[in-house]
């Protein structure tokens, strides 16, 4: 399950399970919510994502594309190891901002 919460005007999305293909429609939904209020800022938390496959990395690469086409950016906050190594392996790390902390990443919008 994705549930989103507001931190200022940043989104943060928090998820309970894997971000696979079986909860890609879900993870995609909650992203989409960040459209609404204009400018989408957001944060992906995966602290409790157990893990990534090739359906989520697709996603949050998708995601932070169509974000910076509207003016806006899709952060990565409190990533667990296994979903780090996934992020980092397949090259997806080089495309998204990366924090250790959901805090850090939020606050990086205030630069």
């Amino acid at each position: 399950m994705f549930e989103e919460s507001q931190q200022g005007a940043v989104t943060v999305i928090k998820g309970d399970v894997p971000l696979t293909s079986e909860h890609v429609q879900e993870a995609t939904k909650a992203l989409e919510k960040c459209f609404d209020a204009g400018v989408p800022m957001a944060v992906f938390d995966l602290e409790r994502v157990p893990l990534l496959d090739s359906a989520g990395l697709e996603l949050l690469l998708n995601a932070e594309e169509k974000f910076d086409q509207h003016g806006g950016a899709l952060r990565i906050g409190g990533a667990n190891r296994l979903c780090l190594e996934a992020l980092e392996v397949t090259g997806v790390a080089d495309h998204l901002e990366i924090f250790d902390e959901v805090t850090e990443a939020v606050r990086s919008f205030l630069r």
